[in-house]
């Protein structure tokens, strides 16, 4: 009789862990050797440095301080860490020669994607940033390759923001999107295409401003 992926110790563990850590059916899968993350909080100069799971598991102290580090800054409030999207992460570095990465945004609240959603046309309604299960990075080098990396390794998706200089990779439905560059057209309405808008806040002024003309036509 086979073993259970990891010991009823650590689950009972991973419980009064106080953090509530998502572990697919994918994560689970042993490592060779304790898999390790060097991060860096953009908005709080936090981070975190060592082994976040072994061939047990995840490692309950890690997954408390990862909740922590993680959280959503605005609202100092924790959320869900994903295992499966800390592998992803440690995937995407592993493969392009990158040892540190910085996290731009982790877990958001409802009420912070909302506000956020109402800035930026890069932000879904329904995120999954939302249940912990998506990250926004930047490396010191290679995002390029980075971003080609996590397309490759098809884990779910990936969004480039080239000139912003950061990758959003979760562990959601596999998709793939990339703001300011040639996919686009689809988020603006009709006669919006070929105007070259420098900022996200210019391109929903005039997204809205087509949007109107045409209701107001319709009348």
């Amino acid at each position: 009789m086979s073993s259970p992926p990891f010991s009823l110790k650590r689950r009972s563990l991973l419980i009064g862990c106080g953090a509530l850590v998502l572990v697919s059916d994918r994560a689970l899968a042993a490592p060779a050797a304790p898999r390790r993350l060097s991060l860096r909080n953009e908005h709080t100069g936090e981070t975190f440095e060592g082994p976040y799971r072994d061939a047990d598991g995840p490692l309950p102290d890690a997954m408390t301080d990862l909740a922590k580090f993680l959280r959503d800054h605005r609202a100092n409030k924790e959320g869900p860490v994903d295992v499966g999207t800390l592998d992803f992460l440690a995937d995407i570095l592993e493969a392009v020669g990158q040892s540190k990465a910085t996290i731009l945004s982790a877990f958001r609240t409802p009420e912070t994607n909302a506000m956020l959603a109402a800035r930026s046309l890069g932000v879904a309604e329904h995120s999954q940033h939302l249940l912990g299960r998506a990250l926004d990075v930047t490396l010191p080098s290679r995002l390029p390759d980075a971003h080609r990396s996590a397309l490759d390794l098809r884990r779910g998706g990936v969004g480039w923001y080239p000139r912003s200089h950061f990758l959003h990779i979760d562990t959601g439905p596999l998709r793939s999107w990339e703001m300011f560059g040639q996919n686009l057209d689809g988020l603006f309405a009709p006669g919006a295409r070929g105007t070259r808008l420098r900022t996200v806040s210019q391109r929903m002024q005039l997204h809205r401003a087509l949007a109107r003309r045409q209701m107001l036509g319709r009348k």
